[in-house]
């Protein structure tokens, strides 16, 4: 049940990196603190971003795993080896400048939330996702104070206005914009809302996450077989969704 009304942040970043192969121009990566945030050095010079910003955060952590995927680099740099880079980009030359924008598209998400969607049949699939997904949202309760709806199908249920207040409220509270894009991409890549804010939050390990997002997919595959292709596209997603998640587990403490 994922869909793509979310802008990506990633997307922001990607669609800026030159398409073209770019030789590696550096020798020594570093992180260095710069006005009060931790920023990346290359070769004792401050890196940019497509958008000429600073590339800097406030969690070192985050910038020193970005830092590793620079150091990791060959002859050339390869964007697709770069995910947290990518991430740290979009927040700072798009989810910077459009904060409000961007927590409200993620609420949005909450009014047809993935694990709110239940199969009618067949009875394996529904028990499975009963299983599964019921525990998620009695944590989302205690969160929010307000329980979301269920939809039988694919029929569009909608949530209740207090609902949507107290979730809108829980984002609120995502006041990095390296934090909000990580969220902004687990949201995306899930096709949920409560599943990001439980990564955020670390009620959930990001792979269990994934897999409760790919829970009916999953199921159909037992049945019919895996396209090889569908899961190579969602091996890559997975890696996106493992960067956000580091991103998100490192902004928790900063």
């Amino acid at each position: 049940m994922r869909d793509d009304r979310i802008g990506d942040p990633m997307r922001a970043a990607q669609a800026n990196m030159r398409p073209s192969p770019v030789r590696r121009f550096y020798k020594a990566v570093d992180v260095s603190e710069a006005d009060g945030r931790h920023a990346l050095t290359l070769d004792g010079r401050p890196a940019r971003t497509p958008g000429k910003n600073r590339l800097a955060a406030r969690s070192r952590a985050v910038m020193e795993k970005a830092a590793a995927e620079w150091a990791r680099q060959g002859e050339t740099l390869d964007p697709s080896d770069m995910p947290v880079t990518r991430l740290v980009n979009s927040a700072l030359d798009g989810v910077a400048k459009t904060m409000d924008e961007t927590r409200a598209e993620i609420v949005r998400y909450a009014g047809s939330d993935l694990l709110c969607y239940r199969a009618e049949g067949p009875e394996e699939l529904a028990e499975r996702q009963r299983r599964a997904f019921d525990p998620v949202l009695d944590w989302a309760f205690d969160q929010l104070g307000q329980r979301f709806v269920l939809a039988a199908g694919v029929m569009h249920g909608g949530q209740p206005p207090e609902l949507i207040a107290a979730f809108a409220a829980a984002v609120e509270r995502f006041d990095d914009p390296v934090a909000l894009a990580a969220l902004s991409v687990v949201t995306t890549l899930t096709g949920s809302t409560v599943l990001a804010l439980a990564v955020a939050h670390g009620f959930l390990k990001p792979e269990d996450a994934w897999r409760l997002a790919h829970l009916d997919e999953d199921f159909q595959i037992e049945r019919w077989g895996a396209d090889d292709e569908a899961m190579a596209r969602r091996a890559a997603r997975w890696r996106e969704m493992e960067a956000a998640a580091m991103v998100l587990a490192a902004t928790r403490t900063v």
